[in-house]
């Protein structure tokens, strides 16, 4: 996890053997969605062992992510874990953690790119209005689909009506690549 500004902004969490993690900051017992939460939030933390005084951060951040992992939200395609631990023992196994931090910041950075220039097309002008309700639809269709990766079932009339909206953004989409492409010209 990146530093903050200096350590005083750097949370501390202590874990006790019964597995509670202790926020120092707000004099709370929090779990590790909590602890997942302030890393969404850019919160800088650092987790220590109550008993011993060990930075025990890795493993807790490891935690987090099997958590995430078991519900679900699974970011890690077995061959990438398959070829991460192929790697453990290797000789270019001190290197992998910095190509891994170095690829993910790329990744955001690119990330951030793509949502400015998506804005700066879409956010004013003639296509702000077409582009906003086009996204809410695929928001609403993706929230649709996601619902039912997740083993609920939709009714039929819910279907029908995805269907409508769907082929509606479709409709919408392609009226928009012809303006696009009329402005290109």
């Amino acid at each position: 996890m990146a530093k903050s500004g200096s350590d005083s902004e750097t949370v501390i969490i202590k874990k006790y053997a019964n597995r509670r993690l202790y926020n120092t900051e707000s004099s709370s017992y929090i779990t590790l969605d909590h602890l997942g939460g302030m890393i969404r939030e850019k919160r800088d933390f650092q987790v220590i062992d109550a008993k011993s005084g060990d930075d025990i951060t890795h493993n807790v951040l490891t935690q987090i992510i099997m958590e995430e992992e078991s519900h679900g939200q699974n970011m890690l395609p077995v061959s990438f874990l398959r070829q991460l631990i192929g790697m453990y023992g290797n000789s270019m196994s001190a290197m992998v953690p910095q190509y891994l931090e170095a690829s993910m910041e790329a990744f955001q950075r690119n990330q951030a790119k793509f949502r400015d220039a998506m804005e700066g097309a879409f956010g004013s002008g003639p296509f702000g209005e077409i582009a906003r309700r086009n996204m809410e639809m695929f928001e609403a269709a993706a929230g649709a689909f996601q619902a039912d990766a997740k083993g609920e079932t939709a009714s039929e009339p819910a279907e029908a009506g995805r269907d409508t909206e769907v082929e509606a953004l479709k409709q919408q989409l392609a009226q928009l690549q012809d303006q696009i492409d009329k402005l290109n010209k």
